[in-house]
């Protein structure tokens, strides 16, 4: 039997990024709901930041790895994240979830 892919964003309320990557998530999953497990979590306070060694709103963990592959931090915080590339496209997504 194969196991799923977990697939988890990371975020809190008012993160001007979170609903874009939110939406190109979802989109970018539609039809693989068989293979793929998928969670959103809310980080809402420092404490919930140290637990999830949260790098900033919204991340995107594939198996639990980084989408860009950034280290946890040393000191997590609630904080918005930068993506070098800008927020993760529905096409850049899919090729990490479901390679061809």
């Amino acid at each position: 039997m194969n196991k799923k892919i977990s697939v988890e964003i990371q975020h809190f309320e008012g993160c001007p990024n979170g609903p874009k990557l939110i939406s190109n998530v979802k989109s970018a999953l539609a039809g693989s709901e068989n293979i793929v497990e998928y969670n959103e979590i809310l980080v809402e306070t420092d404490e919930l930041a140290m637990k999830y060694r949260f790098r900033g709103s919204p991340t995107l963990l594939i198996n639990g790895e980084d989408f860009e592959g950034l280290a946890e931090p040393e000191k997590p915080s609630l904080s918005c994240r930068f993506y070098v590339n800008g927020i993760p496209s529905v096409q850049d997504i899919k090729q990490k979830i479901i390679p061809v």
